[in-house]
């Protein structure tokens, strides 16, 4: 089983990918899939059926997971940020 450093509620930063740069919280942890649901990052569609409690059907956005290695601590970015500045 794997450690992992990132918890329901840390604040992170996204490091690759489509989202690179932008910061949120985590949501949920997915241990047996490796990923990460962050709050406000990797928006997608989703079209939702008419239902008895849905009567009319919708389209809502959902955050979709992402892979816990395109994600870091902001605190730990901030570090790196502060170690670069100081060359």
């Amino acid at each position: 089983m794997m450690k992992y450093n990132l918890k329901k509620g840390s604040d992170v930063v996204i490091i690759a990918g489509a989202h690179k740069g932008k910061k949120g919280k985590i949501l949920k942890v997915f241990r047996e899939t490796q990923k990460v649901l962050v709050e406000g990052v990797n928006l997608r569609k989703k079209h939702l059926k008419k239902t008895q409690e849905n009567t009319t059907g919708s389209i809502v956005e959902r955050e979709m997971p992402i892979h816990y290695s395109n994600v870091m601590s902001l605190v730990e970015a901030e570090k790196r940020a502060q170690k670069r500045s100081a060359r």
